[in-house]
């Protein structure tokens, strides 16, 4: 299995989020053996590179590779462009509390920045100077031709930070069954339905399974779950039953009817964010 991620990149604002937020960029880096580049949108300072360079002490003990990136110019811009020119494979947000609500929600630059990035993103909600396991992933197993390489993704994932579970879901709307249940002979011949859907999808996500190197699924515990519901929503609210530390998701197509096909998938899950999650682009 190729190695997913070599550059790492994290947006950092001097927030009282900063050392979480590079305690976790740090950490992540050094699991993935990957640079860490920290990408400040402001004016470059003595002070500035001071502050960053004593959160990151204990990690470049460890041997973490980084590089500090200053530039000045609006927030969305500076960070994806400096992804573009630091060849960044994962890039690292902070995701913003809505208080009124206690959900969990993507601001608006950072939506901006998800929606455009060229590389993978992942939004951290919580994020913890002192480290707290990821024991459980669960990642989507949509009918796609991106799905493989997130699958795949997961399970090096897994296999860098020790994860013991991952859980694969199979969102299946429900259009696919059409049959309308309007007596006991409609309901038999939807549930027959269903069970043949969840058979095709099982056996389509086995085959990719399949595929996965044996050591990365060593020492793992594997499930496939198929759900019947609409697409993100229902891989969201089953990673916050399930209490999953890290959800892994395709990222939107980026096509002419974009705005057609994001509010239908990804919008839902950074609307309202179950946990930390991934966006393999």
């Amino acid at each position: 299995m190729l190695k997913p991620f070599n550059h790492i990149g994290i947006g950092v604002a001097f927030s009282p989020n900063l050392k979480a937020n590079i305690s976790e960029a740090a950490r992540l880096s050094i699991f993935l053996e990957a640079k860490l580049f920290l990408i400040h949108v402001g004016e470059k300072s003595s002070n500035k590179e001071e502050k960053l360079k004593n959160f990151l002490t204990p990690f470049i003990a460890k041997n973490l590779e980084y590089e500090l990136v200053f530039k000045i110019g609006n927030p969305v811009d500076v960070i994806l462009s400096s992804s573009e020119k630091n060849k960044i494979d994962l890039l690292i947000l902070g995701a913003l509390q809505r208080e009124n609500f206690l959900t969990y929600y993507v601001g608006s630059i950072a939506r901006k920045i998800t929606r455009n990035a060229k590389c993978s993103v992942l939004l951290l909600i919580k994020p913890s100077v002192e480290r707290i396991p990821c024991e459980h992933i669960v990642v989507n197993g949509l009918q796609d031709p991106k799905t493989k390489k997130t699958i795949s993704s997961a399970f090096y994932l897994s296999k860098q930070l020790g994860a013991k579970r991952i859980t694969i879901v199979e969102e299946i709307v429900q259009k696919q069954v059409a049959i309308k249940v309007e007596d006991d002979k409609s309901l038999r011949k939807a549930t027959i339905v269903k069970e043949i859907i969840r058979r095709q999808e099982d056996t389509r996500v086995k085959q990719i399974i399949n595929d996965i190197p044996a050591n990365f699924k060593s020492n793992i515990l594997i499930k496939t779950q198929p759900i019947f519901g609409k697409r993100g929503y229902s891989i969201g609210h089953y990673a916050q039953v399930a209490r999953a530390d890290l959800l892994i998701m395709n990222a939107a197509d980026k096509t002419s009817f974009w705005d057609r096909i994001f509010p239908h998938d990804i919008e839902h899950i950074l609307t309202e964010l179950p946990t930390d999650v991934l966006i393999i682009q």
